[in-house]
């Protein structure tokens, strides 16, 4: 019998493709015996880069190619960006792994120019860069002698725009997380501490997204799976999902686990930042010490996902904890009328040329 190929499916990009290479390397020292291939496809999010990501508006920009060849097996899993995700994902699919959580913070990338300035000490009226609602909100709200402007493409391309000797941006906002993936670290000039600049849901993170009840596929996720990462992201995507966000408006979060304690932070910004709604809860979590006698699985009953994630090795007590936490700062949020503060983000949106 011929040992099984397992496709994997990845965007083009450097970083994506930096990032399905991870993966593979870990299941292939996990898995010595199996093979795995690497099918790569361009998503509309890399087609279309004339237009802000707002602006065009869909919710899976950057996946909805990757399922479809995930739904037709074209594919057997898909290595995303957790950020990049829907929080509800297309019947039959689900997140079967969040491995663990890189530096999920934003940074500041300075011009070869500005390399001696803060974001605080910029001359005012500097060009600021970022294709980033929240990003920009902050930044508005946190920085007003600076000036925001939109700017889209991969990371080489952001790269080669800021570096450019005729470049009208003295710095760019990029990911931690990416920055350190695709070997650019020594660039960050400047990190942005989540006090005072939350950072996207699920940000740093990588989700491995496959078919529901694929057990081949599932078992071989199962040990990538990482605790903390997986119920910081559980707790994150519930606060978007209740607030029915995206990246049509501004939303960030901070989450930590800490002896097992979750401490989540959500906000909801206007896109001018003057207008903040925010709120911190924390909670004591039903976590399993690791040398407990495991909870006996049945395989004819199919385990809750929660927002779309597979729990895997993690409790679902702790997920259904998670998930309640985020529901809950959401919905304070919302009695301080996050929800008017986003239809306004969205229609400025809408409106704008």
């Amino acid at each position: 019998m011929e040992p099984k190929t397992f496709r994997i499916g990845s965007r083009k990009s450097e970083l994506a493709l930096i990032q399905t290479k991870h993966v593979k390397k870990l299941l292939e020292e996990l898995n010595p015996d199996v093979t795995f291939e690497i099918v790569t496809m361009d998503t509309k999010g890399d087609k279309i880069l004339n237009i802000s990501l707002p602006k065009i508006g869909e919710k899976s920009l950057f996946t909805a190619e990757l399922e479809s060849a995930l739904e037709m097996r074209n594919v057997d899993f898909l290595v995303h960006s957790l950020k990049d995700l829907p929080t509800t994902l297309k019947d039959g699919l689900i997140i079967g792994a969040i491995l663990q959580r890189e530096d999920p913070e934003d940074a500041v990338v300075m011009s070869k120019a500005h390399r001696q300035y803060t974001l605080k000490t910029l001359p005012p009226g500097s060009v600021i860069g970022t294709s980033s609602l929240r990003r920009s909100a902050y930044l508005s709200r946190n920085m007003k002698h600076l000036k925001v402007e939109t700017i889209r493409g991969n990371l080489n391309t952001r790269f080669k725009k800021l570096d450019d000797e005729k470049t009208n941006f003295a710095a760019i906002i990029l990911a931690v997380a990416g920055l350190k993936r695709i070997g650019f670290e020594d660039r960050i000039t400047e990190r942005m501490d989540c006090k005072e600049s939350l950072y996207a849901v699920g940000q740093g993170a990588l989700g491995i997204e496959c078919r529901e009840g694929d057990e081949a596929v599932l078992s071989l996720l199962e040990p990538l799976t990482h605790l903390e990462s997986t119920i910081c992201c559980v707790a994150e995507r519930s606060f978007l999902k209740t607030l029915g966000g995206g990246c049509s408006a501004p939303v960030g979060v901070c989450s930590e686990l800490k002896e097992k304690n979750l401490t989540l932070t959500g906000a909801v910004l206007s896109l001018d930042g003057k207008e903040l709604i925010e709120n911190t809860l924390k909670k004591k979590l039903f976590i399993p010490d690791e040398d407990a006698e495991p909870v006996r699985k049945h395989a004819y009953i199919e385990p809750k996902t929660f927002c779309s994630v597979w729990p895997g090795k993690v409790s679902s007590i702790s997920l259904s904890e998670a998930e309640k936490l985020g529901n809950d700062i959401a919905e304070s949020l919302i009695e301080k009328n996050a929800l008017e503060v986003m239809a306004d983000a969205r229609s400025q949106i809408s409106n704008t040329p």
